[in-house]
């Protein structure tokens, strides 16, 4: 009995592991303008959707933390590379806790990952904007913005190869 005490926290852990991973998706957004932005850009610059209109445009949700959301920048990473003189933007929203992860630790994450992107910190507002219609935010999350402006996809979890293939639909 002990022994089921101890490994029913781990079942638990590893299914909630592998349904993030899997890349479990909800569309309650899909085809809404998506909600409009200005952030602070790590290094003190403004991000701001309305810098991004005509783009497609990545909003990846994820923290330092998240193991699905480390495995997930190294593709972020690529696309943008591969993608961005055709128009693609990728915007990295960090919900880390700023009195956890400074601003100079998440400008050393950036370098030691190699992100070629801006990484922005994730404020009420803009959670309760994309996230209002799921009370139990997940990340990585990732909502995939056409050159309208409206919401076409919205991605949860780390599924390779996936981000890819919604990226060249709407380029």
């Amino acid at each position: 009995m002990k022994r089921m005490r101890r490994l029913t926290p781990l079942v638990v852990i590893t299914g909630l592991v592998v349904w993030v991973i899997s890349g479990c998706s909800s569309d309650a957004l899909t085809g809404m303008t998506a909600p409009p932005f200005v952030l602070e850009e790590i290094s003190g610059a403004k991000v701001s959707s309305k810098d991004l209109a005509g783009k497609v445009v990545i909003i990846d949700f994820w923290a330092t933390w998240c193991p699905p959301c480390l495995m997930t920048i190294p593709e972020l990473v690529d696309l943008q590379r591969k993608y961005k003189d055709k128009g693609l933007s990728v915007v990295g929203i960090s919900v880390d806790d700023p009195e956890k992860v400074t601003d100079r630790d998440l400008v050393a994450f950036r370098e030691a990952k190699k992100i070629n992107y801006p990484i922005v910190r994730a404020n009420a507002k803009v959670v309760q904007d994309y996230f209002a219609d799921d009370p139990n935010m997940a990340i990585p999350t990732m909502f995939l913005v056409d050159r309208q402006g409206k919401i076409s996809e919205k991605k949860v979890g780390f599924s390779p190869g996936s981000l890819e293939k919604s990226v060249r639909k709407l380029l």
